[in-house]
């Protein structure tokens, strides 16, 4: 059995037109087909179909505006550069700005807490009691999409090897 060596990229969805307080709705499905749509304009049918096969969008955080995209590697360099030619995310204006490229999921989860927990001592500020803060914490940390998809992967990893 051949394994296949995925690529993670952690990006910033910019909605054009919010201010940094108000939500932004943002689910993986609006993600998937834009950055589609987007390597179809700069790369064709060649892009798409290179990057078809291994290509999801893993994590979604509407407070902090932060997802993780798979792909393969070879064909992510094809999903990078269309990364910042996204215009729209489902029906609103937004851009994409990467944050991180990395080779495994744990990385890049190591990487995304760092990221939130930064994002979130600059919220914190904004809150006016311990539990608007904790509910916010609670919200921005929330990894469990991720950490979920991770344990499938152990586990369907050890079935194989046994």
């Amino acid at each position: 059995m051949v394994r296949y060596k995925n690529r993670y990229i952690a990006v910033e969805v910019n909605p054009l037109g919010l201010s940094g307080t108000k939500s932004f709705s943002l689910n993986g499905r609006d993600l998937y087909k834009a950055v589609l749509d987007a390597v179809q304009k700069l790369h064709g049918d060649f892009g798409v179909a290179a990057i078809s096969s291994g290509y999801s969008a893993k994590y979604c955080n509407e407070v902090t505006r932060i997802a993780l995209l798979r792909a393969r590697h070879g064909p992510h360099r094809i999903l990078a550069s269309a990364l910042p030619t996204v215009t729209h995310v489902g029906q609103k204006s937004a851009t994409l700005r990467t944050i991180y490229s990395g080779a495994t999921i744990r990385h890049c989860l190591l990487f995304l807490q760092q990221y939130q927990r930064a994002a979130l001592v600059k919220m914190w500020s904004k809150q006016r009691n311990d539990e608007e803060r904790h509910a916010l914490e609670a919200a921005v940390m929330d990894l469990s999409a991720v950490e979920n998809f991770q344990l499938k992967r152990e586990h369907h990893e050890h079935k194989a090897t046994s």
